[in-house]
Order: C-alpha cells, then structure tokens, then sequence
C-alpha cells in the first residue's frame, strides 16, 4: 500500500501529540478561515468543528422589536404601513389577531422570522420574501413584505442624522435624490 505520512514511516504505527485551536471570528470570514486551515494542513481531510455562537447584545442586531401605542387589527396595520412607508402594497399573510408587538429587518429578513415568532411578535415587516418563507408564519403571526427599497428607504435620514449628530461642523452629509429602486407597479 503506497503511503505518505507525513510524520512517520509507511506501514508503521505513529503516535502524536494534537493541538486544539480555538478561533474567533466574524461570519464573514468563515470561508477564508477553511480555506486557509486546508491549505495549511498537510493531509487531505482536517478535523474541525463551526460552532454559532448567539449574540446575546440586545442593542446588536439585524432587526427590531416594538409595541404599537394601541393593538391594530391586521388591516389597520397593513393600511399604517402604506400610509408611513408610502407603499402601493403590502404582500402578507394571513391573520386575524390584533397586532400590538411588531419586529422588523429592512431588506431581505426572511432568516429572522423563527426570532420574530419566539419573541411574541404579533407581525414581522420586511422585504423580498419569497413564497415558501410565507409558510414560515405558521399562522402564528402577520408577515408582511413591503419591498426591499422600501423596506430601506429612509435610512439615508437615519445616517444623516447619526453622523451630523456626531460630527457637528466637520462635514456636509447629502443624501442622493437619484431612484434605485428598479422594481414599479402597475394598478
């Protein structure tokens, strides 16, 4: 049998000492970090284990949770969030209880709706989901998909304010008046 340990001699028991290492690092970097680890090792199958670790920071997130002042049948929802995202449409799913607790992700937030529904959520808004996400609800509260433009539309305000609040003086914050949104209604 052709072999070729790389510690130790072909057709001979080996014994070694291994190492554990433990790393930190952001999501994003986990396919370079891989790729790296197998480049590095010196046989064709590494031994390793991803763990998630949950981000405990309630103030860290990719979404929000809040109560309306007053509970909104799913209508009256649906009909706020026309009127305060100036939206043509809302796709939805549906639900016959009051909404009072209300979570929210701009953009595509589909992966956060089991977060939504283990919060109590009453109604969970974002944009781009997709048609088997719908089933996601579970009858156990309103999705609503706003659009993803839409969904993210006035967060040039939000950083206009978040960086003239901070830097007074320094610099002049403009927010573009050129449309990206690439998606139109036709009624």
């Amino acid at each position: 049998m052709a072999t070729n340990p790389f510690i130790g001699e072909p057709q001979k028991p080996e014994s070694v000492r291994e190492e554990r290492v433990e790393v930190l690092l952001p999501l994003h970097l986990q396919g370079a970090a891989l790729r790296a680890l197998r480049a590095a090792h010196p046989y064709e199958e590494v031994a390793y284990e991803l763990v998630k670790l949950e981000n405990t920071d309630q103030d860290v997130g990719s979404g929000m949770l809040g109560e309306l002042p007053e509970a909104l049948s799913p209508t009256e929802f649906r009909q706020l969030l026309r009127t305060v995202l100036n939206v043509p449409v809302v796709k939805h799913t549906e639900f016959e209880r009051p909404i009072k607790k209300v979570a929210l992700c701009g953009g595509a937030g589909s992966f956060l709706i089991s977060l939504a529904r283990r919060a109590g959520a009453d109604a969970f808004v974002t944009g781009d989901l997709k048609y088997h996400e719908y089933f996601g609800a579970e009858g156990q509260l309103l999705l609503c998909d706003v659009g993803h433009f839409e969904s993210e539309q006035f967060t040039g305000e939000i950083f206009r304010d978040l960086l003239t609040a901070n830097f007074k003086s320094t610099f002049a914050v403009l927010i573009a008046e050129t449309l990206t949104n690439p998606v139109r209604y036709d009624f």
